[in-house]
């Protein structure tokens, strides 16, 4: 609970510039030798788009920065928290493992996973905070040309959404994703330099 609690305090601190509002004029279409070898995402959300580098890792979870002030948590291919967008994903929770750990498992048998996340608005009004939403998921996995595509069908109080996974069929690396995050609605992440295993 400690660190969740860090690290919605560090986001908070990464999010937008002093005028609340992120920055989010296109940038133009980047190659892998544009982020200099440093590890980085390509983020799109409606509305903007943003080249984030990793900042910090420690194991599988890692915080990402764009300079438009967008901040992204990670664990693994899945986004925990975010911040700089109108609306924040604060926290989110597992209860066991994910799924998402081993996407060619879930082409020969789909899982179930329970997730709690905490939600809360750029101004970060506490009136409109919102705790532990409970969300059941289910994840399956189809082979494609290409790709594993690994889709995660979520509902709960007020939510219900699709997350989508492309997952290298030989590695089972997640190269890009489409992932809810609250009220922002849904966020497009590809790998553009991936971080050293």
């Amino acid at each position: 609970m400690k660190s969740t609690l860090a690290l919605a305090l560090l986001l908070a601190g990464c999010g937008a510039f002093g005028d609340g509002v992120p920055r989010t004029e296109p940038l133009p279409e980047v190659a892998e030798a544009d982020t200099d070898g440093v590890p980085a995402l390509r983020l799109r959300w409606s509305g903007g788009q943003a080249i984030a580098l990793l900042v910090q890792q420690n194991g599988e979870t890692r915080l990402w920065r764009s300079q438009g002030g967008v901040v992204v948590a990670t664990e693994g291919a899945r986004v925990m928290a975010t911040a700089g967008l109108a609306a924040w994903l604060a926290g989110t929770r597992l209860e066991g493992p994910d799924p998402l750990d081993d996407p060619a498992a879930l082409a020969r048998r789909p899982a179930v996973l329970r997730r709690l996340v905490d939600l809360m608005e750029e101004d970060r009004d506490p009136q409109a905070m919102r705790f532990g939403l409970v969300l059941s998921c289910r994840l399956s996995a189809d082979r494609q040309t290409v790709a594993l595509l690994v889709t995660e069908r979520c509902h709960g109080p007020g939510a219900r959404f699709t997350n989508r996974y492309w997952a290298d069929p030989e590695s089972g690396g997640i190269w890009r994703s489409e992932q809810w995050v609250g009220e922002a609605g849904l966020l497009q992440l590809e790998v553009v330099t991936p971080p050293a295993s």
